[in-house]
């Protein structure tokens, strides 16, 4: 893990990354931030697939501390209290809270969940893109190269659930490119899409305004001509989604179609979860290349930032960020981790992951603790 503690400057702060790492991990943030999240009583988990990171986003004496662990290329992620699975090209690792290993981790006292290595899924290469845990605990996902939505057992590579009516089968040539997965009442009800086609990376020839947001349930398609739209959200009564392509967030009319943004964003706006009023927004500066070429938020001349932006959602208005520098470009997942306000993960200390382990409660009463050696 790399830890990050800042000091708190007026309007915001930095932090340096440790000095081995190259390029530096570095960020600055609003005094707003840590604040925000203290009062939550709650952490942020983000994911980014380029800069290989999961990183915690905990508030620690008033400051926000940034906390690194190291994955290959990380992008959908689902967690809660009791754990954390995050999805890597060809796996899906399932990571457990062990409260009493997080009595030991530093800093002491301030860590109320450790994630510890549980197993892992081989999926296969299906550019694994949103999770969500659903019903009697099961993970949804995002299955982008086969257009469709998955979920997994101990015997195959992932069961194909759902696909849109317009996708004639599974193919592993990412069709539509199917992104985001929006959950209501613990199951799949809403997803977003690159496009409405059903060739090899057909999604590519309108990636400007080609987006749909389809609804699950009945197959229907809810809204179409969007830019780049990425997860979509039930909240508060409302449909939500991101129009990554504009750098916006978008309120959507169930009846009629129409989106209409609320907020534009400094940057290409995916990864999205709410707290009351308060939407924590993605935000990536996205590279020049033939993916994001010809959108929007591309053409034009502004500045395009990497991090997470806090927006009050009844008056539109920015009202606290973190902006990651150098290493960090691109976000994909952004998860409030209500309760946890001191997460840890544990996968890369061999001793602590071969000397922790995880009984059943009427195991409890027959374990005999070894005496130290003298």
């Amino acid at each position: 893990m790399t830890d990050n503690q800042s000091g708190v400057d007026k309007p915001d702060s930095r932090q340096e990354g440790d000095a081995n790492t190259l390029p530096p991990l570095r960020s600055i943030h609003t005094e707003s931030f840590p604040l925000l999240l203290a009062e939550m009583g709650s952490s942020i988990a983000v994911t980014t697939y380029q800069a290989g990171k999961l990183v915690f986003l905990r508030p620690q004496d008033g400051k926000l501390n940034t906390h690194f662990a190291a994955f290959d290329s990380p992008m959908g992620l689902a967690a809660n209290q009791q754990v954390l699975s995050i999805g890597t090209p060809g796996q899906i690792s399932h990571f457990r809270n062990m409260p009493a290993v997080a009595q030991k981790r530093k800093p002491i006292g301030q860590v109320n969940a450790c994630y510890m290595p549980r197993d892992s899924h081989t999926t296969g290469d299906i550019l694994i893109h949103e999770m969500a845990y659903g019903d009697n605990d099961e993970l949804w996902v995002v299955n982008t190269r086969f257009s469709c939505l998955c979920t997994l057992d101990n015997i195959n590579s992932f069961v194909p659930w759902w696909k849109p009516s317009f996708i004639s089968g599974y193919s592993p040539n990412d069709r539509c490119h199917l992104n985001g997965l929006g959950m209501v009442d613990g199951k799949p009800n809403y997803v977003t899409a690159l496009g409405e086609t059903n060739t090899p990376t057909g999604w590519r020839e309108n990636k400007k305004d080609g987006g749909i947001l389809i609804d699950v349930p009945s197959g229907e398609i809810i809204a179409r001509s969007l830019s780049m739209p990425h997860s979509p959200r039930w909240h508060n009564g409302q449909l939500w989604v991101l129009e990554s392509g504009k750098g916006t967030l978008s309120i959507v009319d169930l009846n009629t179609g129409k989106h209409e943004a609320i907020a534009t964003l400094p940057g290409f706006t995916r990864g999205l979860d709410f707290y009351g009023p308060l939407a924590f927004i993605g935000l990536s500066q996205v590279r020049e290349t033939a993916v994001f070429s010809g959108i929007p938020i591309t053409e034009q001349n502004i500045e395009r930032n990497s991090g997470v932006w806090v927006i009050n959602i009844n008056t539109g208005q920015v009202v606290a960020f973190v902006k990651f520098e150098e290493a960090v470009q691109e976000i994909f997942a952004v998860q409030i981790l209500p309760g946890v306000i001191g997460p840890d993960l544990v996968n890369d200390d061999l001793e602590m992951i071969q000397n922790s382990y995880e009984l059943p409660d009427e195991a409890m009463q027959f374990v005999e603790i070894p005496k130290p050696d003298l």
